[in-house]
């Protein structure tokens, strides 16, 4: 789905009433997980939780360093974990919950897409995205951009 939204509100309100369902119940879960320091907006027609750069301007291309995304897609949600594609503890810990849900995972690098809300466990998502501070996640960012030194 083509979302040109600024702001949250009007990414949900740009929604169909099932999909924004959907998207909402997520979004509601992460942000009573989420570490304090995270902004959430809306940059690549998803809704963000971000590093914001007055707190970490140093990022490769010059943006917000991306932490959790959540879009409604034309055909499927996605929900993008981006701690999961560079931390091989917390991608073995997300594909632990999924199986211990009952749960079929479908996970690209960081990207796993659901058709409804009951494919997705949600205490598996919060559980990850609770797990990193933003200053935990400055630290693993430098450190995968310096090669680990």
């Amino acid at each position: 789905m083509k979302h040109d939204a600024s702001t949250v509100e009007d990414y949900l309100a740009g929604l169909p009433p099932d999909r924004r369902a959907v998207v909402s119940k997520v979004r509601n879960a992460i942000r009573k997980s989420i570490p304090k320091g995270y902004a959430e907006a809306v940059r690549w027609s998803a809704i963000t939780w971000e590093v914001p750069l007055s707190r970490f301007p140093k990022t490769y291309n010059n943006q917000p360093l991306s932490y959790v995304a959540l879009a409604a897609q034309k055909n499927y949600y996605a929900l993008h974990l981006m701690r999961a594609y560079g931390d091989k503890q917390e991608l073995a810990r997300i594909q632990d919950g999924f199986r211990k849900a009952g749960k079929k995972l479908d996970m690209g690098k960081a990207c796993i897409r659901f058709k409804k809300l009951e494919d997705l466990p949600l205490h598996v998502i919060t559980d990850s995205v609770a797990r990193t501070t933003p200053d935990e996640w400055i630290r693993m960012y430098e450190s995968s951009r310096s090669g680990g030194r």
